[in-house]
C-alpha cells in the first residue's frame, strides 16, 4: 500500500512538472522510434519521386491538405482553400495512396498521389510541405473547411510578429448541426497537459525543423500529430492565438485518422469573435 502511494506521489510529480501529453509522448517515440525512421526514410523517397516530376508555383502562403478516400469532401475542403481572400496562396493535395477526385481547374492547385498507402498523417503532411515553395504554410484536412478569411486572419497576427497562429474552430456534427466553438488562449504549460488546438486552424512560418512526426499513431494513441506539431514547434518559437471563427471542422465519428471518442478530444471555450 505505502508502496504504491509513493508511485502515485511520483506520478503526479512528474504530471504537475511535465505535463501528461509530455509523458505520454516520451513513451510513445521511445517504443516507437523504430517505425519512425522508417516512416521517415519512406518521406524522403515519396518526396525524391515527386520532386522530379511535379512543379509547384511560388506564393507568399501554401495550403496542404491530406486526404484519403473521401472524393465528395475534399472538392469542398479544396474550394474553400481557394476561395482565400489571400491571392498569393498555393493548395498542394496530398493523396495517401487511394487515387483522387476531379478537383476544381486552377493554377494555384497542384495535386499529387503518394506510391501507395501509409497510414501516416504527419508523413502525408510532410510531403506537402517539402513541396512547398513559400515562407508560410497552413493546414486543411479533407472533412473541414475555411471561411474565406482564415489566412488573411493568420497572417495578420504572422506580420507583427508571431511565428505560429491558431484561430477558433467551429466543430459541426456530420449534418451541419453546430456542436461547440473551441478557442483557447495559448499557454504551453497548459498545452503540456491539454490537447487544445487543431491544425486545421495552424498557420505557421516555415523553417528547419517544422515538419510533424511521422511515428505510427492508431486510434488509441495520445496524443496526435496535432498536439505533437505545436508542442515542438513552441519550444523556440512564439505562438498566438487569433479568438475568430475561421474553420468549420465536422466531428467525424468515422474519420481514417482521428477517432473523436478518444479522451484527447479539444476542450471547449467560449466565447470567441465570430466573423461571417
Amino acid at each position: 500500500m505505502a508502496r504504491g502511494r509513493a508511485v502515485q506521489r511520483v506520478a503526479d510529480a512528474l504530471r504537475t512538472t511535465v505535463g501528461i501529453w509530455a509523458l505520454f509522448e516520451a513513451r510513445n517515440k521511445a517504443l516507437g522510434w523504430p517505425a519512425a525512421l522508417r516512416w521517415r526514410l519512406r518521406e524522403r523517397a515519396e518526396l525524391r519521386r515527386l520532386r522530379a516530376t511535379v512543379t509547384v508555383p511560388p506564393a507568399s502562403v501554401t495550403t496542404v491538405v491530406p486526404t484519403y478516400r473521401r472524393p465528395e469532401l475534399v472538392v469542398a475542403a479544396v474550394r474553400s482553400a481557394l476561395a482565400q481572400d489571400v491571392a498569393d496562396h498555393t493548395v498542394i493535395v496530398v493523396d495517401d495512396g487511394a487515387g483522387l477526385p476531379p478537383l476544381p481547374e486552377d493554377d494555384r492547385l497542384v495535386a499529387v498521389s503518394l506510391s501507395s498507402n501509409t497510414g501516416v498523417l504527419g508523413l502525408v503532411r510532410n510531403v506537402g510541405l517539402g513541396l512547398a515553395r513559400s515562407p508560410v504554410a497552413a493546414f486543411l484536412d479533407d472533412d473541414n473547411t475555411w471561411h474565406p478569411h482564415h489566412l488573411s486572419t493568420a497572417l495578420a497576427a504572422i506580420e507583427a510578429g508571431a511565428e505560429g497562429v491558431y484561430t477558433a474552430v467551429e466543430r459541426v456534427h456530420p449534418d451541419g448541426t453546430e456542436l461547440d466553438v473551441l478557442s483557447t488562449p495559448f499557454d504551453r504549460r497548459r498545452l503540456s497537459d491539454d490537447s487544445f488546438i487543431d491544425a486545421n486552424s495552424i498557420v505557421v512560418r516555415l523553417g528547419r525543423g517544422v515538419r510533424f512526426s511521422t511515428l505510427p499513431r492508431r486510434r488509441a494513441t495520445l496524443p496526435k500529430e496535432d498536439w505533437e506539431f505545436l508542442w515542438r514547434f513552441s519550444r523556440r518559437r512564439r505562438v498566438v492565438h487569433v479568438p475568430t471563427v475561421t474553420v468549420r471542422y465536422t466531428v467525424n465519428p468515422e474519420s481514417y485518422y482521428t477517432s473523436w471518442s478518444s479522451p484527447d478530444s479539444p476542450p471547449v471555450t467560449a466565447p470567441t469573435e465570430r466573423t461571417p
